[in-house]
């Protein structure tokens, strides 16, 4: 699997970021160019229990629809119930050496925020990082400092070639400073969620960085 390409447009989401149906969200999201999704189900009146599993299963069958690879954030057993195509975990969550037992050859991403959680990540088997946040975001409430693009080049400066995608508070008048200092994609929530034909204008940003590397 070519995570690069995957990692391209990113696409976060719960219920919990949505104005409208999530599942209509996403279909238009899958439908304007969106390359992998994560099923992050967090925050005030999120699902729980059946309702949470219900959701997952009719996010994934239409990212399956559409051929894009389905993430379940933190919650390794859902994504083992669901069978889907890999998790992501933070450094508060399990260990990348337990959940990479637990899952197998499942796509494994991990959040980092600098260079040494980078390389602790690679070393221990992640497929790729999530790096940022890169600018201020409101959608996480405990969201850590505002690291910037420059954390990126760090990374990439010191020999880390795992694949990387920026996120936090990402939209198309910043996207292309994440992707020039060295990210193979942007993670969006609420550039999306808020707006999902805005999916084709970050599209477009992403194809206009690769043409000019």
């Amino acid at each position: 699997m070519n995570i690069q390409h995957y990692l391209r447009l990113y696409f976060i989401m719960g219920s919990t970021n949505c104005e409208k149906d999530p599942i209509s969200v996403l279909k238009e999201a899958a439908a304007g160019g969106i390359t992998m999704f994560q099923f992050r189900e967090k925050g005030l009146n999120c699902l729980h229990g059946k309702a949470r599993y219900t959701l997952a299963r009719s996010l994934q069958h239409v990212c399956r629809a559409h051929k894009i690879p389905f993430i379940v954030n933190d919650d390794v057993e859902l994504a083992l119930a669901l069978n889907a195509d890999g998790v992501h975990i933070g450094q508060e969550d399990d260990s990348v050496e337990d959940v990479r037992k637990k899952i197998g050859e499942k796509i494994l991403g991990v959040s980092v925020h600098h260079v040494e959680e980078a390389k602790r990540a690679k070393n221990a088997g992640a497929d790729y990082i999530g790096v940022g946040p890169m600018f201020h975001t409101s959608t996480k409430s405990d969201c850590r400092d505002v690291q910037g693009p420059s954390v990126i080049r760090s990374i990439r400066k010191a020999g880390i070639e795992l694949p990387l995608v920026g996120i936090g508070g990402i939209h198309a008048g910043n996207a292309s400073q994440v992707l020039r200092a060295g990210a193979d994609g942007i993670a969006v929530i609420s550039a999306i969620c808020k707006n999902p034909p805005d999916t084709i204008h970050l599209l477009h940003v992403t194809k206009e960085n690769n043409s000019s590397t």
